[in-house]
Parts: structure tokens; C-alpha cells; sequence
């Protein structure tokens, strides 16, 4: 049964302490596996993959990459009112990406001096996309949609094989949909590696994005700095603030959407109505059998979910910002006048019917998402996420004479010497 807390100042922040040591107990055996695991594949390339894949995945595939026309061929076994659905969702996604996107600048001054920043895609991004019991398509979307309107020249796609050594239909056209430019069936920390160094068949990568279970996502923490990656994510979150003027009915289905995912997820309601507080419990109990993983919300309710019955909803607006929470829906009379309270999260949705799986699927905002508590300082998944930015500088001669003086100073204070000289040199000072 969900926990019920009164908050007190105390009660709800012993809660917080609970979720953050649930995100910090990663299990220490798994980062000598992946270590192994990346300087395997480093040495031995599609050799160690293919070990990797038998071993982990049951069967390796014929072929590592897919054909253009393979692809076709496993998109014909979609179901077409799902290709359509893929199709209007990407659609939504790229609507609301293509407003991220900046554009180069060039300033110039009255002196001759001409500044500037030049932004450009990334060459080759790696997206992960896991495919045995956990395939999310969304995930495909979501990762690969924005990279295309960023400018990335080539986006690579991993995917585990399933069992029979088959790709899962349901990714691949996903990818067809989203623009991905190559996919090979792989998975697991040994496709991480794969794309960070490149192999006789895999090329290297500048960056890794995409989910995956506790192997991928140690993989990718190891392998930071040798590519970029998009972010550590743990376990998956949702924080309810709700009014009197909510539906339990609502508010249980909703903290359930996001416990079916992981033992470890949280979620969480808080809310100034005792009397909303016990009806949610209710609903909880009572949706909760017709649910087919309804187990894994058990455990996850059981666990880290818990309803905290706030002094007013100020309280609960301070809350929410120190939970810093991936998901956080506002369910009350008026959410608009919330808005700019919330500082931390993930994504916001606002009133009762923009329910977290909207965001999930299909309204267009990215559902890759900063986790435990890391929305106080990282941002969601966004074009930004798959550019660089170069800074340019164009000064005359007598723009140079001018600040000569001051640049030398500054590098004499900081005793680089050389700096100095630098300038020094161009105009005979001493």
C-alpha cells in the first residue's frame, strides 16, 4: 500500500533522502562487467559484439546492419494504424523542435572588428534503442527527430536483435519515420562500445543518446569523454501537485503510468486535500489489479511512491522544486498560475487532461528527461543537444594596437609571460 505522509518539514524530506539513495544504489558489480565488456569490444571490434550477442541475446543476427530493403520488408508487417500514428507523433515532435533552433551570428563593430558564433550539427550521432522486453519506438523518435533538424550529417541506430535474432518491426519503422541513416542489430553495453570506438562494420560516433537497462547506462557513463553522451538517466519519476478540484480517477492512473516502468520508479502525489489523498489511495488499489504489470506497480508504489498531504499548496510548490522531479503534472483549478513557480522539473503538464503518457508518445515536447533530481541543473533532450558551437574573432591591426596594452597586462598579471609576447611582438613594445 502507497505511503501517506503529513508533511511536517521533517516526514516529506526523510521521503527525499529515501529517493535519492534509491538512485545512487546502482549495483557495484556491473562496472567491472562493462569494463570488460568495452575493452573487449575496443580490442576485438564485430568479433567481441558477436560474442556479446550470442551470450546476452540468445541468437546473433546474419547481418549486423539492416538493408534499405529489409527495412521495408519488416515495415510491411506494422500494423498500418500504427505506422500512421508514428507518422502524425513525428510530425508533432519536429513542430515543436524546429522553434529550438538557433542560428549562426555575425556582429561587426565600428573598428573593424567582426565577432560571431557559427552552429552546426553534429557529423554522427549514435542512438541507442533497447528491443527485447523493454522496445519503445517513442524513444526513436524522440532521439533521432531532433538530431535530423539540428543538421546531423549521419545518425546510427543499435538495437538489440529479439530472440529469434530478428529485428523488432515496430523500432524499424520508427526509424524509417524519423530519418535514422543506418541501423545495426546490436545491444547492450558491447553496441555502447561499438559506437564510441567504432568496428570493422560500426563507425565511431560523436555522440551517444538513447535508454537502456543499467549495463547501457554504465556503458555510457564509462565512455564519456571518449563521445558525448546525452545523460545518465535513473529511474523513472512522476510528482502530482492536486487540488480539491481533481479526480482521484485521474491522479491514480496517472502515478501508475509511470510505476509500471521500473521497481524503482516514484510516484508521487502531493496535494492539500486530506479527503483527495485517501480517494487517490483508493483508485490506486482499485486500478491497480486490472493492470498487467501490475506487479512491477506493486513494488514500485509499495517502495518510492507515497502521497503527501501539504499545508496549502505553497508548501507543495516548495516541495516539488526541491524533488526536481522528470515528470510533474499541475492538477488543480487554475495550473496556469503555477507555472512560473515551477523551477524544477523535467516537463510540466498542466490540468487534467494532459496526462504524462501524452507527453511520452505524442504531443511534441521530448520525453528524454533529466532523473533524480538532476532537473535542478540538466535540461530535456533538445536540438541544443546535437550541435556545437564555435566562437569567432576578427580584429585589424589598429583594433589590436588599441587593447594591446590591457591584454598584455592582464597576461602579466596571470605571469604567462608568452601571452604577453604575443602581442608584444606585433608592435615592438617592451
Amino acid at each position: 500500500m502507497i505511503t501517506t505522509v503529513v508533511a511536517d518539514g521533517k516526514n516529506e524530506y526523510e521521503f527525499i533522502d529515501l529517493l535519492k539513495k534509491r538512485a545512487q544504489n546502482s549495483d557495484k558489480n556491473v562496472v567491472p562487467i562493462v569494463s570488460e565488456i568495452i575493452e573487449n569490444v575496443a580490442e576485438n571490434g564485430d568479433k567481441a559484439v558477436k560474442e556479446y550477442t550470442v551470450k546476452f541475446d540468445g541468437k546473433a543476427p546474419e547481418k549486423v546492419e539492416i538493408t534499405s530493403d529489409e527495412i521495408d520488408s519488416l515495415i510491411e508487417k506494422c500494423d498500418k494504424d500504427y505506422l500512421e500514428t508514428i507518422k502524425k507523433a513525428a510530425a508533432n515532435i519536429a513542430d515543436f523542435h524546429k522553434r529550438q533552433v538557433q542560428q549562426s551570428w555575425l556582429t561587426t563593430k565600428n573598428n573593424g572588428v567582426m565577432m560571431g558564433q557559427r552552429i552546426r550539427g553534429l557529423k554522427r550521432v549514435g542512438i541507442y534503442v533497447p528491443g527485447g522486453t523493454a522496445a519503445y519506438p517513442s524513444s526513436v523518435l524522440m532521439n533521432a527527430v531532433p538530431a535530423k533538424i539540428a543538421g546531423v550529417e549521419e545518425i546510427i541506430m543499435c538495437t538489440p536483435p529479439q530472440k529469434d535474432g530478428t529485428p523488432n518491426p515496430n523500432i524499424i519503422a520508427a526509424a524509417k519515420v524519423a530519418g535514422v541513416d543506418r541501423i545495426f542489430l546490436m545491444g547492450g553495453a558491447q553496441a555502447v562500445a561499438a559506437l564510441a570506438y567504432g568496428t570493422e562494420t560500426v563507425p565511431k560516433v560523436d555522440k551517444i543518446v538513447g535508454p537502456g537497462n543499467i549495463f547501457v547506462a554504465t556503458a555510457k557513463k564509462l565512455l564519456y569523454g571518449t563521445v558525448d553522451i546525452d545523460m545518465i538517466a535513473g529511474p523513472s519519476e512522476i510528482l502530482i501537485i492536486a487540488d480539491k478540484s481533481a479526480n482521484p480517477k485521474f491522479l491514480a492512473a496517472d502515478l501508475m503510468s509511470q510505476a509500471e516502468h521500473d521497481r524503482l520508479a516514484s510516484a508521487i502525489l502531493l496535494t492539500d486535500c486530506e479527503e483527495l489523498a485517501k480517494e487517490t489511495e483508493t483508485e490506486l488499489e482499485k486500478q491497480m489489479t486490472a493492470l498487467s504489470r501490475k506487479d512491477i506497480i506493486r513494488s514500485s508504489v509499495d517502495n518510492f511512491g507515497a502521497i503527501i498531504v501539504c499545508s496549502d499548496m505553497s508548501q507543495a510548490i516548495e516541495f516539488a522544486n526541491e524533488l526536481a522531479p522528470e515528470h510533474l503534472e499541475v492538477c488543480c483549478e487554475n495550473p496556469m498560475e503555477y507555472v512560473g513557480k515551477l523551477d524544477n522539473a523535467g516537463s510540466v503538464f498542466l490540468g487534467n487532461y494532459s496526462p504524462e503518457p501524452l507527453g511520452d508518445y505524442f504531443a511534441g515536447p521530448n520525453h528524454v528527461l533529466p532523473t533524480s533530481g538532476t532537473a535542478r541543473f540538466f535540461s530535456p533532450l533538445s536540438v541544443d543537444s546535437f550541435v556545437k558551437k564555435s566562437s569567432f574573432i576578427y580584429y585589424t591591426e589598429d583594433a589590436l594596437r588599441k587593447d594591446a596594452e590591457d591584454v598584455v597586462r592582464f597576461a602579466e598579471t596571470e605571469g604567462l609571460t608568452a601571452h604577453a609576447n604575443s602581442i608584444k611582438v606585433r608592435f615592438d613594445m617592451k
